[in-house]
C-alpha cells in the first residue's frame, strides 16, 4: 500500500518536473544580462530585454499586496473571532464565491469601475484587480491559521486584562504568523501569474521605465506625490502579459523571448516560495531552541 501511495505521489510530481525542465531548456538559451536591463527592441529586430515587464510586475504585485493585506487580515480576524455573527458568515460566503469568479470577470469589473472613471489604463487599476484576486486566499488562510492557535492563549491574555485588539496583535498574530505569511505568498504567487485582468486594466507599455519617470519628474521640479502618481498612473507591462503578447507574434525572436519570459516568471515565483520556506524553518528552529 505504501509503495502504491509513493508511486502515485511520484506520478503527481512528474508534470511539474517536466514543465520546469522544458521551460528551462527552451528559455535558458536566451537569458543574458542585457535581457534583464534593456527595454524591448522594435518588432523584427534582434535583442532587447524585459526590464519594463520586471518593473511592472513588481509594481503591480506590490500595489496589490498593499491593498489586499490590511483588508484581508482585518476581515480574517473578525471572522475568526466572531465566527457565528451574520456579518462573519456573509464575509466567509463572499470570499468563497469571489475565489471562484474567473479572473477575466474581475478585470472587466475593474475596467468599468477604475479605468473608465480614470479615463485611462494604469498600474493602479491593475493593482486593484490583482488585490481582489488575492483577497480570498488571504482571508481564508489567515482565518484558518488563527483558528489553530490554542484558545487558552487568548483566554489567558484577556484574563490578564489585555484588550481584544492587543490580544489579537500581540498574542494571536505572532502565534499564527508562519501560516499567515504562507497565505500571503500563495496569494502573491497567484497574482504574479495572472494575465487576463491586466488586459483590461494595466494594458501593457513597452516603454515603461520607473527610473526614467523619476528622473524626468525631478528634472521638472515635481513633488514626491506627483512623481508617485506618474509611476502608478500610466499603463504598465507585466511578465505574464509580455509572455502572452510575445507568444502570439510571428517573429522567431519574439517566440524565443517568450520562453525566456516564462522561465523568469517561473523562477520569480519559485524563488519567493523557497526564500520564505527557509525563513519560516529558521524561525521555527529559533523558537524551539
Amino acid at each position: 500500500m505504501m509503495f502504491l501511495m509513493g508511486l502515485v505521489t511520484a506520478l503527481a510530481f512528474v508534470p511539474l518536473v517536466w514543465i520546469v525542465t522544458y521551460v528551462m531548456a527552451k528559455g535558458g538559451r536566451y537569458l543574458n544580462p542585457a535581457f534583464f536591463t534593456q527595454l524591448p527592441k522594435p518588432m523584427g529586430v534582434e535583442g532587447g530585454g524585459i526590464l519594463h515587464a520586471i518593473e511592472g510586475t513588481l509594481l503591480l504585485v506590490g500595489l496589490a499586496t498593499l491593498f489586499a493585506i490590511p483588508i484581508g487580515v482585518l476581515a480574517a480576524f473578525y471572522v475568526a473571532e466572531h465566527s457565528n455573527a451574520s456579518l462573519a458568515i456573509a464575509v466567509r460566503f463572499g470570499t468563497d464565491v469571489l475565489a471562484g469568479v474567473p479572473s477575466i470577470v474581475i478585470g472587466l469589473f475593474c475596467y468599468t469601475v477604475v479605468v473608465k472613471s480614470q479615463g485611462h489604463f494604469s498600474a493602479l487599476a491593475g493593482g486593484v484587480a490583482l488585490a481582489i484576486i488575492m483577497l480570498p486566499t488571504i482571508v481564508r488562510t489567515t482565518e484558518e491559521m488563527l483558528k489553530l492557535v490554542p484558545r487558552s492563549l487568548r483566554e489567558a491574555s484577556l484574563g490578564l486584562g489585555a484588550p481584544e485588539w492587543k490580544t489579537s496583535l500581540k498574542v494571536l498574530m505572532p502565534a499564527a504568523i508562519e501560516g499567515i505569511i504562507t497565505g500571503f505568498l500563495l496569494a502573491m504567487a497567484r497574482a504574479a501569474g495572472e494575465t487576463a485582468p491586466l488586459l483590461f486594466t494595466a494594458l501593457g507599455n513597452d516603454r515603461y521605465e520607473i527610473s526614467k519617470i523619476i528622473r524626468q519628474g525631478i528634472a521638472a521640479g515635481m513633488s514626491a506625490g506627483q512623481i508617485i502618481s506618474g509611476v502608478i498612473g500610466q499603463p504598465v507591462d507585466a511578465l505574464p502579459l509580455t509572455l502572452w503578447k510575445y507568444a502570439q507574434q510571428p517573429y522567431p525572436e519574439r517566440i524565443a523571448q517568450s520562453w525566456a519570459v516564462a522561465l523568469v516568471l517561473m523562477t520569480f515565483v519559485l524563488s519567493v516560495n523557497v526564500f520564505v520556506r527557509i525563513w519560516i524553518q529558521r524561525r521555527m528552529s529559533r523558537l524551539k531552541g
